[in-house]
């Protein structure tokens, strides 16, 4: 369709169906998915109203379908605010913001990371990711801030690479978990997974059935009904430290899929908007000078005030 408008007029059948199956009859070359993210988007009216997708269409009533235009099959530089912790010639690292999505996917095209550093870098970018990931090495989910190094050119995103997937850059990160861990100290070891029946989820498995995980852990400071803990990553498992730390019990705090009930009762009590995950530092070695790098960011305004309406006591860090 291309961007322009198309009506039909239902026909009889033997039952009404719902609007996103008939639109999914009517134009074969959608996804379902995607005619029912054009009717969230209000792209679709039934007799002029906006429709909704579970909605069933009755012989007689007029569907307009107005198409948004086709995407880009690139990333377009967009002038959004960056904290740039350190930068030279070959790469540079951010505090990322909570909220921002690293790259551009379904439903993100703009205001991501990479839409922000094409602005930033004026496109010099390494390439390795695709023209939908230009200098990511590595990813934050959405609701985590904090340190994040992007590289400038392929030989530096390579090297890069190889010192994540070698666990020889360190990463270490700052949460507020709910009640207190069992030890101030210790690794947690575990096998991680796909959740056998919640596929957006990890868990945490049986040995045969996952991949091995591994997050030090220790206290740094400690609130009545919370814990400020510091975590290295000594594995990169898809969302470890939130799924260990709901395995040891204590959920990071504001953490809507992993945290249940506790994690949901102090986020409300403490207006903790998103779980409160802030990658504090990040160690490595610069591809190009060959010595340590150690960049650290500091806390966002929102980690600080949920810390604070915690009651947790001020640190130095």
């Amino acid at each position: 369709m291309n961007g322009q408008g198309e009506s039909f007029v239902v026909d009889a059948a033997p039952r009404p169906l719902r609007l996103d199956r008939l639109l999914q009859l009517r134009f074969p070359t959608a996804s379902r998915a995607t005619l029912q993210r054009w009717i969230g988007d209000g792209h679709v009216l039934v007799d002029g109203q906006p429709a909704k997708p579970s909605q069933r269409a009755r012989a007689g009533q007029i569907v307009v379908v107005h198409a948004p235009a086709p995407a880009p099959a690139t990333a377009l530089a967009e002038a959004i605010a960056l904290e740039v912790l350190y930068e030279d010639d070959w790469l540079l690292v951010v505090n990322k913001a909570a909220g921002m999505v690293v790259h551009p996917a379904a439903g993100h095209a703009r205001g991501t990371l990479v839409n922000a550093l094409l602005h930033h870098c004026k496109g010099q970018l390494s390439g390795v990711g695709g023209v939908m990931r230009p200098g990511i090495v590595h990813r934050l989910d959405k609701d985590t801030s904090g340190c994040l190094v992007v590289a400038k050119d392929d030989a530096t995103h390579a090297a890069l690479s190889q010192q994540f997937s070698a666990r020889t850059a360190i990463k270490v990160y700052h949460a507020i978990v709910c009640g207190a861990p069992p030890r101030a100290a210790a690794k947690i070891e575990t096998a991680i997974a796909r959740h056998p029946t919640q596929r957006k989820k990890m868990a945490v498995v049986t040995a045969s059935r996952g991949r091995a995980a591994q997050t030090g852990y220790r206290v740094l400071s400690r609130a009545a009904q919370a814990t400020l803990v510091e975590a290295t990553l000594h594995t990169g498992r898809t969302h470890q430290i939130r799924v260990h730390f709901q395995h040891l019990g204590c959920p990071v705090v504001g953490d809507l899929v992993y945290g249940g009930r506790p994690a949901q009762h102090l986020a409300v009590r403490h207006t903790a908007s998103r779980q409160m995950l802030h990658a504090w530092s990040l160690t490595l070695t610069h591809p190009s000078t060959h010595r340590p790098l150690s960049v650290k960011a500091p806390w966002p305004a929102d980690f600080h005030a949920a810390w604070t309406a915690l009651g947790g006591p001020d640190i130095s860090l």
